[in-house]
């Protein structure tokens, strides 16, 4: 599942395949984008904003700068390849169809698989599609007493949603929600005013993102790379707890803010994490 640190990864190996490359083969496979070609352009760099992949394209005259704007969504995913051998093409890992976008250079070749969001925008309009993220836990704009701000700005709001919502901190997905919540012993419903140490939680956000993004497979545990070892709760619903012993459990949370949104899967040990109190009756 894409988080912070996994486009953070493909922000790095892009840039490094792509930037100060002439694309001399462009190919956009989504309706809105069928008769763009930057073929003939030169990819000036990749970079991560949260969840956003942000790659920026200068043409031959002064004005003609792009951006292509992409999200990986749940399954979204870029595969570099090498150059065609011998005439031909690389052979892809993933099924041809699901290709939203292909980039090539003299040395490589890039394929968006699967993405969420496949746009191309203005410089401004794409700082206007991210202005709205909060600060970036694997950015240069990363500003901790900022994110605690706004994650109090709501104190009423669960912070099992404050946590996944990326105008307070932009970079956690699922997994680190539930993680996080797990490491700072609060279940995911509890109000933020009723979190303990929540500038603690704030800094082991940053620390996981950062110990992790250039890890293939992610561990919040530090043990292995299998996911019965590497997560405290996440998807272990049914099996100890690996600090207690009592059974983790399995949940949806919806947020009322977001009606249309999916409920989102929380898992929590009902020992370290204990249910918060009802809300006080008026």
């Amino acid at each position: 599942m894409p988080e912070g640190d996994t486009v953070w990864r493909q922000a790095r190996d892009l840039n490094a395949a792509l930037a100060g490359q002439l694309l001399t083969g462009c190919d956009f496979r989504v309706p809105s984008l069928a008769t763009v070609d930057f073929a003939g352009s030169t990819v000036q760099s990749v970079q991560a904003r949260g969840k956003h992949l942000l790659m920026h394209v200068r043409g031959l005259s002064p004005d003609a700068a792009w951006v292509i704007h992409s999200h990986l969504a749940m399954e979204g995913h870029w595969d570099i390849y090498g150059s065609a051998a011998n005439g031909r093409p690389p052979r892809w890992r993933r099924p041809a169809h699901t290709a939203r976008a292909i980039l090539t250079t003299e040395h490589a070749v890039a394929v968006g698989f699967s993405l969420g969001t496949l746009d191309v925008l203005t410089e401004k309009e794409a700082g206007n599609a991210v202005g709205h993220l909060g600060p970036d836990l694997l950015g240069p704009d990363w500003d901790a007493a900022e994110a605690l701000r706004r994650l109090t700005s709501a104190p009423e709001r669960p912070v099992g949603l404050a946590l996944l919502d990326q105008r307070n901190l932009a970079g956690i997905g699922n997994i680190y929600r539930n993680e996080l919540c797990f490491l700072g012993r609060v279940h995911p419903d509890t109000p933020v005013a009723d979190v303990p140490g929540l500038p603690r939680l704030v800094g082991l956000a940053k620390q996981l993102l950062e110990v992790n993004k250039d890890r293939a497979v992610r561990s919040t545990t530090g043990g292995p790379a299998r996911r019965d070892a590497a997560l405290w709760v996440y998807g272990l619903a049914g099996r100890p707890c690996k600090r207690c012993g009592a059974v983790v459990r399995h949940g949806r949370q919806a947020d009322p803010a977001a009606p249309t949104h999916a409920a989102r899967d929380i898992y929590w040990c009902p020992h370290c994490q204990p249910d918060p109190p009802p809300p006080a009756s008026s």
